[in-house]
This record gives structure tokens, sequence and C-alpha cells, in this order.
């Protein structure tokens, strides 16, 4: 099994955290998946934000995170938006609350 640390965009905190929700090699993390991995990390570390995820897509993929595709990045966005439970990005103007 290959250290986390060992795999880009994760360094030794990132690789502390992972470790803590059962994620502790690389392997481990790319069979689990960059959204199950955050899903996980955002229950015990609720103050992991969007570039958590993007680091985390981009050492599945064996990229830098800030290589990832405009669309990838929606996708991520969309997702980590939906686990905040914030209204999702339709394009369409907002009704104000009243």
């Amino acid at each position: 099994m290959s250290d986390l640390t060992s795999i880009r965009n994760i360094g030794q905190e990132m690789a502390r955290k992972l470790t803590v929700v059962g994620i502790d090699s690389a392997e481990k993390l790319t069979d689990t998946g960059s959204r199950q991995a955050f899903f996980r990390l955002k229950e015990v570390y609720p103050n992991v934000c969007l570039v958590h995820l993007y680091a985390l897509e981009g050492a599945v993929q064996n990229v830098e995170f800030h290589e990832l595709s405009k669309e990838k990045k929606r996708e991520l966005k969309e997702f980590s938006d939906f686990l905040r439970g914030a209204p999702r990005d339709t394009g369409e103007p907002q009704e104000p609350d009243a």
C-alpha cells in the first residue's frame, strides 16, 4: 500500500485527516473516490472546503488540483454545495426571501 503523502495534493495534514476517516493508503483513496472521501471528511471535519475536494479529485486522477477541467470543478462544486444544503445555481434569478 502506498503512503497517502506519496500522491499529488495530499500533504501531512490531509493524510492525517483521511486516516481518521478510514482512508489510510493511496489505493483506498482511489477505491473510495474523491466524493465519498470528502463526504467522510465533512462528517468529522465540517470546515473542509471545496478546495479540499478539488485536491482529493486531483489525487485520484493523479493531476494537480488546479489542472482539473472547468467541467469537473463545476461538478465538484455542485456536490459540495449539495452537502452544505446550498441552493443549486440553475442560472435562473432567485427570489429574495420575504
